[in-house]
């Protein structure tokens, strides 16, 4: 084998076969009659401080036998509303159905018909008052309600939810009821301000945030409702257009908001990692947890990549003991419950990975913890390695069988795993930043950031003035690379603040085959595959250096150190400053014949807000606030810019 007997490779003989089955699989999906087999009632379940939290039931008409529980809990919404209405698929998928699950939907407190406030994601409360509330009470008494009402349920309950519900799933696993017996977090984001959904180490994903307040964060009118609030309607199809002219941060609000975002304007109120965001760091609190745990982390998550890694990491740290499985597959936000998994835009997985998740780990998973039926075998850890398109059954992530490797930016706008040589004493690259023409996160057109800029040709940018491209030699031989990827930089500018962001590369070589059929008519030779990449805003580099990369444990209350970490230090103009951020983790081999390929920039935009480059509140900032800098990578001894990661030893 390439890779060490300790790291063991799940037979391919079996996805073979498995792959057989997926057409089967889904038109069983497609053609299964929820309404001839279950029927659905809708209560309000009271919380502990009186307010009412409507939800559905799907119970199985089959009454011969106690069934288990399985339970989703939501801000977006569970209809379709109505006692005749029914969902043509509950649960995770139908196969729940077919294995006779009661499932569960509950509207959040204050979304759509439940009861009470809305509060964009209440922090965990340790000590709570007998009234008080949070996420983790709400599981817990809605819970309770249902293994005491819930005719023919076997006392045993499972939690599942992909994004805002594997945050809610996070909560719930806190101080759970005895009745939970498993959990499954989906894309669980952990931590807002330093890379799940709206911030990235202090970097404001503008993009995905505008859209997601406009539709979802505004302050509920009239009461308990089963409408969805209508999409954003943008004045124009181009996001990059509409966000330019928007102007400085501060116009959002003016413009669009006109104070009915609660949320917005709280994250204008934060700018820094203060207690509003400390307290909202789901990891820290992931103690004392007994239950059998299913983290879902999505290699190419566009907005919670951060969420599963970081709750691993805590779960491992708090409860080594724990029943915690982590599952990494090839997909995008929430892909994994896709219908195929088999590709990504135009990279390809060989297999039918979202299928083999649905059928092979999810239903098994919860068939043993909450059935309590069959036998489970699935490894600690379940991690796709990308490039050679093969699944690996781990002891642990990353996998021990490691060494820590540097590539540095070189001289000619090459890398390499040498160090810059002595003559390039001063070396260094620079370019203008100019706030008025940022770099484009994507090629697209669109006013949705999307997930598919994931894994985008980056040929669009790469010829730009203000992008630095550093290539590889064609490698001679394969390099797999496991575990967390780091950037680290020495740069300077003539302003007070500015934001890096640098991106690893899979350049494919020159003769690479086109896809089969190409209706798009999309060349593959030369193809720059963003692998992974993030950004770091500079007034944050001293204050978030050790969190900003992995650190699940990060305080929640605001004592002297949780205080240095909502410091921020402006830039000194023309001085190196030493930039260190987490480009996340990756399980990839780069094949024989591609190129590794590092890009560094400073805007990407409109997925994050353009930073003014002035040292100033970037949330009250005006338009004149935004000036050009001058900005410079350094690539000489004493500052060797470089990106660090693990590769896998042969």
């Amino acid at each position: 084998m390439t890779i060490p007997q300790r790291i063991r490779l799940v037979c391919s003989a079996l996805l073979v076969a498995f792959s057989l089955t997926c057409s089967i699989s889904v038109a069983q999906e497609q053609s299964y009659d929820v309404k001839a087999h279950y029927d659905k009632s809708e209560v309000m379940i009271p919380m502990r401080d009186g307010i009412k939290l409507f939800t559905i039931i799907y119970s199985p008409k089959d009454k011969s036998s106690h069934h288990p529980i399985i339970i989703t809990r939501t801000a977006y919404g569970i209809g379709p509303y109505g006692p005749d209405n029914y969902r043509p698929v509950i649960g995770p998928n139908n196969d729940f159905a077919r294995e006779g699950y009661i499932v569960v939907y509950q509207d959040s407190r204050g979304k759509f018909k439940s009861e009470g406030g809305f509060i964009h994601h209440v922090p965990y409360k340790a000590k709570k008052g007998p009234k008080e509330f949070d996420e983790s009470s709400d599981t817990y008494d809605t819970i309770d309600w249902l293994v005491k009402h819930v005719p023919n349920n076997n006392g045993r309950v499972g939690q599942w939810g992909n994004s805002w519900g594997g945050w809610q799933v996070s909560l719930g696993m806190i101080d759970a009821h005895p009745a939970l017996k498993a959990s499954n977090p989906q894309a669980p984001p952990q931590d807002q301000f330093l890379g799940d959904d709206h911030h990235s180490n202090g970097a404001f994903q503008l993009m995905y945030c505008f859209s997601w307040m406009m539709r979802s964060g505004r302050a509920r009118e009239g009461g308990p409702t089963e409408e969805r609030p209508p999409p954003f309607r943008y004045p124009m199809p181009d996001g990059y257009r509409f966000f330019l002219e928007l102007g400085a941060m501060s116009n959002a609000d003016r413009d669009y908001f006109k104070g009915q975002s609660p949320t917005w304007n709280d994250y204008a109120k934060h700018g820094t990692y203060d207690e509003y965001w400390q307290a909202r760091n789901v990891s820290k609190d992931l103690k004392n947890i007994n239950h059998a745990v299913l983290i879902v982390l999505d290699w190419f998550d566009a907005q919670d990549f951060w969420g599963p890694n970081r709750m691993y990491h805590a779960m491992k740290k708090y409860n080594p003991n724990n029943k915690t499985y982590l599952v990494a597959g090839p997909w995008s936000h929430g892909g994994h419950n896709g219908r195929s998994g088999d590709s990504l835009g135009f990279v390809g997985f060989g297999s039918k990975t979202s299928v083999y998740f649905k059928e092979q780990v999810l239903l098994p998973f919860f068939n043993y913890y909450v059935k309590n039926q069959g036998s489970l075998n699935l490894p600690p850890v379940l991690a796709f390695e990308t490039g050679a398109n093969r699944w690996h059954s781990l002891d642990i992530w990353p996998p021990p069988q490691i060494e820590a490797r540097s590539l540095f930016l070189l001289d000619g706008g090459k890398v390499g795993f040498q160090p810059p040589a002595r003559s390039s004493a001063d070396a260094f690259d620079s370019y203008v930043s100019d706030p008025a023409k940022p770099v484009p996160y994507s090629a697209t057109i669109t006013t949705s950031e999307g997930n598919l800029f994931m894994v985008e040709d980056q040929r669009f940018v790469w010829g730009r003035p203000d992008v630095l491209v550093y290539e590889s030699e064609a490698l001679s031989e394969d390099i797999t690379i496991a575990g967390s990827i780091t950037a680290n930089l020495y740069v300077s500018t003539t302003g007070t603040d500015g934001d890096w962001a640098a991106k690893l590369i899979d350049v494919y070589p020159d003769d690479h085959p086109d896809p089969s059929p190409n209706p798009q008519n999309v060349r593959m030779g030369g193809f720059q595959q963003l692998l992974a990449g993030d950004i770091m805003r500079g007034k944050f580099r001293n204050s978030l250096k050790d969190v900003a990369r992995l650190t699940p444990v990060v305080h929640s209350q605001m004592g002297p150190e949780a205080k240095k970490l909502a410091g921020v230090d402006p830039m000194v103009p023309n001085q190196v400053a030493h930039l260190e951020f987490g480009l996340g983790d990756k399980f990839h081999t780069f094949k024989k014949g591609h190129r590794i390929m590092v890009q560094i920039q400073s805007t990407w935009f409109p997925m994050f807000d353009r930073n003014p480059q002035t040292f100033t509140d970037i949330y009250r900032a005006v338009d004149a606030d935004y000036q050009k800098a001058t900005h410079k990578v350094y690539r000489s001894p004493s500052n060797p810019s470089h990106i660090k990661f693990n590769v896998v030893k042969r």
